[in-house]
């Protein structure tokens, strides 16, 4: 939400722009969130790969991380360290067979993005569903745009597109998440069993801490003007 502007589950087309390196854009949307499509970045790559991608004049500007910080809530924890390059470490622990305890890391690359995060789909456990209904939480939720879970198989014709799909679909809500910084990164992110609330937590507490990055025309020069980072007012609404 941004003066007074609310636009609800932006973080998977937000994911594919970091991911597919574009970062200026005009989205034009008529309701108030981002379509849902198959669940997945890929439909978003796909129209970006179809329009192509034109470089611009102006100077890229990365945030490029001084200092360690960290949230933590119990079990969870989410942290963001200096790095020469923007690389993810993720691990999530379900107890479901099929699920379990997974982890992935992945240095971000326009082409590692497109064929190992971006298919991943939103999912969740057919025993949860009508709770989350009772919520007002995926009401336009189906097969065709999630994977669900029963208690030992996966509801989906098709099964899962990765032994680990669950585990890459949150570094696809993890890289969209993170978007709402503003500026492309230098860092390591490391999120164990994090959500939407810890990774916006982060996000808060970045923009509001000055002394824990620069920003920088490269990976040498620090940016000559560099621009303050968007005031945001943050939420999130239970999803994976």
């Amino acid at each position: 939400m941004r003066q007074g502007v609310l636009i609800s589950t932006t973080e998977h087309i937000l994911s594919a722009l970091v991911g597919m390196g574009v970062d200026n854009a005009i989205i034009e949307i008529n309701s108030l969130e981002l379509p849902i499509l198959d669940g997945s970045g890929t439909p978003f790559v796909e129209l970006i790969q179809q329009a192509g991608l034109r470089r611009q004049r102006a100077a890229r500007t990365y945030l490029r991380m001084l200092r360690p910080l960290e949230v933590v809530d119990g079990g969870k924890r989410i942290a963001i360290y200096p790095d020469d390059c923007f690389r993810i470490t993720t691990s999530i622990d379900f107890p479901h067979p099929l699920v379990g305890r997974q982890s992935l890391q992945i240095r971000l690359t326009p082409q590692a993005f497109a064929e190992e995060i971006a298919p991943a789909r939103t999912f969740g456990f057919l025993d949860q569903l009508s709770q989350m209904k009772d919520m007002g939480l995926i009401r336009g939720g189906s097969l065709a745009n999630a994977l669900v879970f029963t208690r030992d198989s996966v509801m989906n014709s098709g099964g899962l597109r990765f032994a680990d799909e669950c585990c890459r679909h949150k570094v696809l809500d993890l890289i969209g998440d993170l978007a709402l910084i503003g500026h492309p990164l230098r860092a390591h992110v490391v999120a164990e069993r994090a959500g939407h609330a810890m990774h916006t937590a982060l996000v808060l507490k970045l923009v509001r801490d000055r002394s824990l990055w620069e920003l920088v025309m490269s990976e040498e020069s620090p940016a000559e003007t560099p621009a303050p980072l968007p005031s945001l007012a943050l939420g999130h609404a239970a999803s994976d």
